[in-house]
């Protein structure tokens, strides 16, 4: 994807629709740092060139080469930063797994049949139950309202 000379001053919000590049291009112009979470989601990115000024999203450590040409910086070869190669672990809950999601980040991925805050939740969701109990929770609700405010309803 090829974002060179287009005069950006912040990465697009629409640039998360490209998760799947590989190679993206946004030098030439004149961006501010980029908000963290701007790459999140660019997991197949392999090659990243952006201005000088700005460093390689994730740090130098998110990258297996970083190095400038001119005014550019380019960043190759996403590392996997769940290696827990030379660092600290991630902090992955314990029914959780570590999985990339970008230069630098992490999401922790529920093993089965673990669900819900921190992973603590054992089965699957409790579907029925919640669908009974907001359908009833309406009914009521509807039937309140109606018996209510039907006197208020004039009548032809």
């Amino acid at each position: 994807l090829d974002l060179s000379n287009c005069s950006l001053h912040s990465v697009p919000p629409g640039l998360a629709e490209a998760a799947a590049a590989i190679v993206l291009d946004l030098t030439e112009n004149p961006l501010t740092d980029p908000p963290s979470g701007s790459f999140l989601g660019f997991t197949l990115l392999q090659q990243l060139a952006v201005p000088l000024p700005l460093e390689c999203p994730g740090g130098s450590s998110a990258w297996e080469e970083v190095r400038t040409s001119g005014s550019s910086r380019l960043c190759q070869g996403q590392r996997n930063p769940c290696n827990g190669s030379g660092e600290l672990a991630w902090p992955c809950p314990e029914n959780a797994a570590c999985a990339p999601d970008g230069p630098g980040l992490i999401q922790c991925l529920c093993d089965s049949p673990f669900h819900g805050y921190k992973c603590l939740r054992e089965g699957t969701f409790p579907m029925l139950l919640f669908c009974g109990v907001l359908g009833a929770v309406t009914l009521s609700l509807s039937l309140l309202l109606w018996g209510t405010q039907r006197r208020k309803a004039k009548t032809p």
